[in-house]
């Protein structure tokens, strides 16, 4: 036993499908070594974000403590350890909320670093899902985030006969 081993101590939790959700939020939200205000502020909206009386942000009781675990694990696993322990964990619901989830946090400050499509392709590779089955998922993700189709009149989608569609998985 080390001088510092009573510090080594894991999350404090076991791994869940709850915690797996909020820790991929920040694996994602941290991809690019920065966390955005926009992030912040989709982590926030997800896990139940609500004004305190001092008219800051901030989540309940009971998701702060998800949020601390999921913070601790987040600081001292990689995610290809967390993945290796998350993915048996959940069931695929989970693990498409999951990615749509990721998808719209990169999305949410404007446009994905390559950083975060790493991280995100580690999670398709992990979860066992396929691009072409995501695809569509990811398309109504990009459609939500893209707010330039009330700001320029121009934009190609809003031409005259122009319909959104899903492409659909072969």
């Amino acid at each position: 036993m080390g001088l510092f081993d009573m510090f080594k101590g894991d999350s404090g939790e076991k791994m869940t499908p709850h915690l797996a959700f909020a820790t991929s939020l920040l694996y994602m939200m941290s991809a690019d070594g920065e966390m955005d205000h926009e992030e912040i502020g989709h982590l926030l909206a997800v896990l139940g974000g609500q004004e305190n009386s001092d008219g800051s942000v901030g989540v309940g009781a009971q998701n702060q403590a998800l949020l601390d675990n999921a913070l601790k694990y987040r600081r001292k696993h990689s995610v290809d350890e967390f993945l290796k322990e998350a993915a048996p964990l959940l069931s695929d619901a989970q693990k498409m909320c999951i990615l749509v989830n990721l998808i719209d946090s990169s999305l949410s400050d404007g446009q994905p670093e390559p950083e975060e499509q790493v991280v995100f392709g580690k999670f398709l590779q992990a979860f066992g899902v396929s691009e072409t089955r995501f695809k569509p998922f990811f398309e109504v993700i990009v459609l939500k985030n893209d707010r330039s189709v009330f700001t320029q009149q121009d934009h190609p989608k809003n031409q005259a006969g122009y319909q959104v569609k899903l492409s659909v998985p072969a």
